[in-house]
């Protein structure tokens, strides 16, 4: 079974998710260090970002893989590389192609059929797993998601603000994957909210509909 968790950068996703998925007893799958690991790897190699072709031969000739909360691309540790300010600026150029989305699908719903698990990304609910019984959508004003993303990375809050704001806008705006609620979707406010509390909140609905 999936919980499938959704949502815009800095709305608690990952630490959400994987806190979830220890009170639930289930595995945890980030698919947003999945595309920041292919993303680095293509900075890493000087591929175009552009190149939607190039970059799925990259995708589909490196495996991604996860051991508990560390992420590696070709048997390399890149959880720490993978989340650098200069990855934030330009994962969802990678995020964007078809092609790269393709491949990614594919090795989620592979690493997803491997038992109970709760899988957070930005269309997991709606592409990747949505026959999931119990998906989420995790949202916080734009404020709040600057300030966790800034207090995360030390940066400016004003120049992450910009950057989100820049990045929710393709995010939405992909013609493949694009960033939307999915069908049937738990809508949670996560702002003033610590992870305890929407943890309970996620817990509590699985608890009613007896997947928990």
């Amino acid at each position: 079974m999936i919980v499938a968790i959704d949502g815009p950068a800095g709305a608690g996703k990952s630490t959400v998710a994987r806190n979830l998925a220890a009170r639930l007893g289930f595995r945890y799958l980030d698919t947003g260090a999945m595309y920041r690991a292919l993303t680095w790897l293509a900075l890493e190699e000087s591929l175009s970002l552009d190149d939607g072709l190039e970059l799925e031969e990259l995708a589909r000739s490196e495996t991604i893989s996860f051991e508990g909360d560390r992420v590696f691309i070709g048997g390399r540790d890149v959880s720490e590389e993978i989340r650098m300010p200069r990855i934030d600026r330009v994962v969802s150029s990678v995020a964007r192609h078809p092609e790269v989305r393709e491949v990614m699908r594919e090795r989620q719903r592979e690493l997803g059929s491997d038992g109970d698990a709760v899988i957070e990304g930005r269309d997991i609910g709606t592409v990747v797993c949505p026959e999931s019984p119990l998906k989420v959508h995790l949202t916080a004003s734009e404020k709040e998601r600057a300030r966790r993303r800034a207090a995360d990375t030390g940066e400016d809050q004003d120049a992450v603000l910009a950057a989100q704001r820049d990045r929710d806008a393709r995010d939405r705006g992909r013609e493949h994957g694009a960033l939307e609620l999915a069908d049937g979707a738990v809508e949670l406010d996560t702002t003033g909210l610590d992870v305890a509390g929407v943890v309970d909140r996620i817990a509590a609905v699985a608890r009613e509909r007896g997947l928990a």
